[in-house]
């Protein structure tokens, strides 16, 4: 279950991330990325421009925009 992180996890996680892009771990940059909570102004402009599948079947970490929208945001 995705949970909430502190701006200086973001940071870290962000970090990791482009360490493991920069050794050509694309695979392992994305999976972070995508464990970093998508902001919810993103996330809403995601689900209108491109669709609610990308969201779920993406994984990405939508629990900011669910306790912003509410849990069934997805589908309303």
């Amino acid at each position: 279950m995705p949970q909430t992180m502190t701006f200086d996890e973001k940071l870290a996680t962000s970090n990791k991330a482009c360490a493991l892009l920069d050794a050509g771990d694309r695979e392992g940059y994305s999976r972070l990325m995508r464990s970093i909570p998508m902001p919810p102004y993103l996330a809403k402009i995601a689900k209108e421009k491109i669709g609610v599948d990308f969201l779920i079947n993406g994984g990405w970490n939508l629990i900011e925009a669910e306790a912003e929208f509410g849990q069934n945001w997805l589908t309303k």
